[in-house]
């Protein structure tokens, strides 16, 4: 790897790095594969080959996703645009159950990105795929003119393998079920306005960004049979919660006072007309379970480092069909619904 090392002489990325050419060449060894690290990586193919005998230990269903991070600014307090990228889209597999192996990471740089900012974005992609136990396999870079992105675009996608048995869909909700929350509701949405400097706050609220592939296979281990799980981002937790009762025919109970959301975050939606339930977070999670494993499955979560502060917030009924209803700290109820338009813009 070494003689791939301090190739790039640039302090700012131009067009020529999105050529195809010897500067682009340079940006990859240099920055990306300098950083990731890994043989699939190393050999720069236009694909990352695995053998099909080796993916088929992990279980004997493949789980793909992908998504993009526009998010501004590229740096917050408790993560930035690759910490982000990495733990999205391990999450997003991880909700199926699967456990995530690889990542591809595709890059749109604005002309004159500071090429520090890059390897900074970079090396902290590396330290989320490490903590989650996935390799960034496959890749690509595209330059665009000064003016037409914003510093930095990231897609990602992954796969995962999901084991034997586990079968988790936002169909499978059951009258009975117990909710659960892995913790603290709206960190992220705070963390980006105070990066904005759109909220001055004392407090020092920091994003929950981060991989959720290892509190997964703990609830697994408590429990084999979750039957709903999906990360709460844009949305927040009020829309995973909608899409539950409406996917599976079913009505959603929670109570005000079992949710977990810091003062600071309450106190900053208050001033600005948040509601936390909508706001995105990057390390929550929610997951409907039978009643019978609630209990264990809460134990398990809260040994965890990423579900320290689990609760459980409220219970799967049969009627209304498709609502979400939340008994407020008052003991009145209102409705909870879907999120209609964009709370905050680019959060991730």
């Amino acid at each position: 790897m070494n003689d791939r090392v301090n190739k790039l002489r640039d302090v700012t990325i131009n067009l020529g790095h999105g050529g195809g050419g010897r500067a682009m060449r340079d940006l990859i060894e240099d920055v990306f594969v300098a950083a990731f690290d890994n043989p699939a990586l190393a050999a720069l193919e236009d694909q990352a080959v695995f053998p099909l005998a080796e993916l088929a230990r992990h279980g004997d269903r493949l789980a793909f996703t992908t998504d993009s991070y526009v998010v501004d600014p590229l740096f917050f307090p408790g993560g930035d645009i690759g910490a982000l990228a990495v733990s999205g889209t391990v999450n997003d597999l991880a909700m199926s159950g699967a456990r995530p192996l690889f990542l591809s990471c595709g890059m749109v740089i604005e002309e004159g990105l500071a090429v520090d900012t890059l390897r900074r974005v970079a090396a902290s992609m590396q330290r989320v795929a490490i903590e989650a136990g996935v390799s960034i396999v496959t890749g690509d870079t595209k330059v665009v003119e000064r003016g037409s992105a914003d510093k930095l675009f990231i897609n990602t996608a992954g796969i995962g393998i999901v084991p034997a048995g586990v079968n988790i869909s936002a169909r499978r909700a059951q009258v009975g079920d117990a909710v659960i929350v892995n913790g603290f509701l709206g960190d992220h949405g705070v963390a980006i306005l105070i990066a904005r400097q759109q909220l001055a706050l004392q407090a020092d609220v920091a994003s929950d960004c981060g991989p959720l592939g290892s509190l997964v296979a703990t609830m697994l281990g408590a429990c084999d049979d979750i039957h709903c799980m999906r990360d709460a981002t844009r949305g927040g937790m009020a829309t995973v919660l909608n899409e539950f009762a409406v996917s599976s025919g079913v009505a959603i109970h929670i109570r005000e006072t079992a949710i977990p959301v810091r003062d600071e975050v309450r106190g900053a939606c208050e001033i600005l007309g948040l509601d936390p339930l909508y706001l995105a977070n990057e390390g929550k999670l929610i997951a409907l379970v039978p009643a019978r494993c609630a209990q264990r499955l809460l134990a398990a979560m809260r040994r965890h480092p990423a579900g320290r502060d689990a609760a459980i917030i409220g219970e799967v009924v049969a009627l209304p069909a498709g609502i979400v209803v939340l008994q407020t700290e008052f003991g009145g109820q209102r409705i909870v619904d879907m999120l209609v338009g964009e709370q905050l813009p680019r959060i991730c």
